[in-house]
């Protein structure tokens, strides 16, 4: 009996860790080239309360915060309203690498962001 409920103890906790949030505090860079060629560099703020994701997109001028954010696990997603409109930001967690597929309108490109470490 001990050790059953040792060994569920143990499944459990794993399974806590796998669905826990990444640690993707802070500031993340990414440069990248627009759907147009257009070679541009954002830069996002996140900040994780539980499954909750919020922060800033910020361009060249510009600087907008993040909307309906959620994170799980090391899937990320969120919109914000940008110049030219609403983007939307899917993507996935790997270390201090998020890889970022970006929605707006009717195109979509990919971007890779790095953590910002100082």
């Amino acid at each position: 009996m001990r050790s059953r409920l040792v060994w569920m103890a143990a499944l459990l906790a794993a399974l806590v860790s796998l669905g826990a949030a990444a640690d993707i505090n802070g500031k993340w860079k990414a440069e990248f080239t627009t759907p147009d060629g257009t070679a541009r560099v954002n830069t996002f703020t996140f900040k994780v309360d539980g499954a909750k994701l919020s922060g800033t997109v910020a361009g060249g001028q510009d600087e907008s915060p993040i909307k309906d954010g959620k994170i799980s696990g090391d899937d990320i997603s969120f919109s914000a309203e940008r110049p030219f409109g609403t983007f939307t930001y899917t993507g996935k967690v790997s270390g201090n690498e998020i890889k970022l597929k970006v929605t707006f309108n009717d195109q979509s490109f990919d971007m890779t962001a790095k953590r910002v470490t100082n």
